[in-house]
């Protein structure tokens, strides 16, 4: 089954490599305007959502509630940071912290993208449509963060941090494995 990956960054992130670029919907091919019929991988902007919204200024806060709409029509998974402000917004039903349990046909689960590979700790809400707990590929074990995304609690408290700091321009890129766990859950959805 074809799976689009949507509100994602085409040039650094790993969803044209995995689905080839004619999949892939980033800035130059506005996400919003996907109108079907594959189930898809949505990525929509963090910034307007997450903790430090009022910071946000180049973000459009009109993707993320556009993106659940799309979700909930054609199926699939979103991405978003733990405890973002979009599952209020939108009514969204809280993740589960882990399998098993017994959703509907929307349902959420929390998820650490260190299982994936990713170099910092990264808690991650998803919600997903049209995909039953059993369809999902394993979860990965446990990895350790070798990074942190943020080093300014360590830096307030005059001590040295005990991870490296990860350059900013590549925490939003998701971790390869993770993109083809997102993809193989995606292609579940009925």
């Amino acid at each position: 089954m074809s799976v689009q990956a949507l509100y994602v960054d085409v040039d650094r992130g790993p969803y044209a490599e995995l689905l080839g670029p004619e999949n892939c919907w980033g800035v130059e091919r506005d996400a919003k305007t996907y109108a079907g019929p594959h189930p898809g991988v949505y990525h929509p902007p963090c910034g307007p959502w997450g903790r430090l919204k009022a910071l946000c200024t180049k973000q459009d806060p009109t993707c993320g509630p556009q993106a659940v709409e799309q979700l909930l029509e054609f199926g699939g998974v979103l991405e978003h940071p733990a405890h973002s402000s979009l599952w209020k917004h939108c009514e969204l039903p809280r993740p589960f912290p882990s399998l098993p349990f017994a959703p509907g046909r929307v349902w959420g689960l929390e998820v650490d993208q260190c299982r994936w590979g990713h170099k910092c700790r990264k808690r991650t809400w998803l919600l997903f449509a049209g995909v039953a707990p059993a369809a999902l590929p394993p979860v990965p074990p446990w990895q350790e963060p070798t990074h942190c995304i943020d080093d300014g609690a360590a830096r307030r408290a005059g001590r040295p941090s005990e991870w490296l700091k990860m350059p900013s321009n590549e925490t939003h890129v998701t971790p390869p494995a993770f993109a083809e766990w997102l993809v193989e859950c995606a292609r579940a959805a009925r």
